[in-house]
């Protein structure tokens, strides 16, 4: 069952309110990428996940503009129509190339070492940017993402059925894998038909594809050239990538600090916003007042 009237209003129009805000694209490779921007104060660049594009990150960015300019950006892929990787637009070799994008991002929009925030698969770019381009960040927050990706038998399978069975995005069979997302079954509410919605603007053939590539993501052994204030933040029940996981990165990164949201599954970015705004505002304030050698 999709929305009650009564959450239309609010959840429906969110991503045309802030469609009506200026979008910018700029051209990486052959491919033109959205850009929005919004919001005072420091700059912060928000990095999505695995589907969704940047609007599935909307709820979190508006909450984060309230108190630093956030810019937040679409991958390579998210315009691929339904129907698939046809040709090699859209196609990019690996989470090291998604990193270099995201460094052409900040250097054509002039920013000057802006905090990075990613989220699961934005995780791993943001890691990636980090280890590789560590001169574009001034300092690094992710959720949602390991050093290297475990893959389970669940994550392959649902690899190999994206990749091989065209799927309807109102099916209720396949739509209750999302369930894993919040750490247990949600009830019914207007998040969930939003996220529902916002993961399926993605064509499941982009999705299959960044799922290869998170299988071969592995930045353990480069860990160490994260020098840039680092806090990991990790949903207590995340069960896609679980907090002990998480945790081991963060042990990996040196001087970098280790969150929990309390209750929150792989998505806590969004099903708990404010714990999650509240936790980056407290590590930028300690990057801000604390000289980064005795960081």
């Amino acid at each position: 069952m999709r929305l009650v009237e009564k959450w239309q209003t609010p959840w429906t129009m969110l991503s045309a309110g802030i469609v009506q805000r200026p979008i910018r694209s700029v051209r990486i490779a052959d491919e033109w990428v959205d850009v929005l921007r919004f919001g005072r104060g420091e700059p912060l660049v928000l990095v999505p996940g695995l589907a969704g594009s940047w609007k599935l990150v909307l709820p979190l960015a508006r909450v984060l503009a309230r108190h630093f300019e956030v810019i937040t950006c679409g991958l390579r892929g998210d315009h691929i129509p339904s129907g698939g990787l046809e040709t090699d637009r859209g196609r990019v070799r690996d989470i090291g190339e998604y990193a270099h994008d995201l460094a052409c991002v900040i250097e054509q929009l002039g920013l000057e070492c802006p905090t990075i925030f990613g989220v699961s698969f934005g995780g791993a770019i943001a890691l990636e940017l980090a280890a590789e381009h560590p001169h574009r960040l001034g300092a690094l927050i992710v959720n949602g993402a390991e050093a290297r990706f475990q893959p389970t038998l669940g994550s392959t399978i649902a690899r190999r059925v994206l990749e091989r069975f065209p799927l309807p995005s109102d099916n209720h069979f396949v739509n209750q894998f999302f369930h894993l997302l919040y750490g247990a079954k949600p009830d019914p509410s207007p998040l969930v038909d939003y996220v529902t919605d916002r993961i399926w603007e993605t064509d499941q053939s982009v999705i299959a594809e960044r799922l290869t590539k998170l299988e071969s993501f592995d930045v353990s052994d480069r860990l160490w050239k994260i020098e840039v204030p680092t806090l990991i933040l990790a949903g207590a029940h995340d069960v896609i990538v679980p907090a002990a996981r998480q945790r081991a990165l963060a042990e990996g990164i040196p001087g970098a600090r280790f969150a929990t949201i309390e209750d929150a599954g792989h998505i806590g970015f969004l099903t708990h916003r404010a714990q999650v705004v509240r936790d980056v505002r407290r590590h930028l304030r300690r990057v801000k007042s604390s000289p980064r050698a005795s960081y």
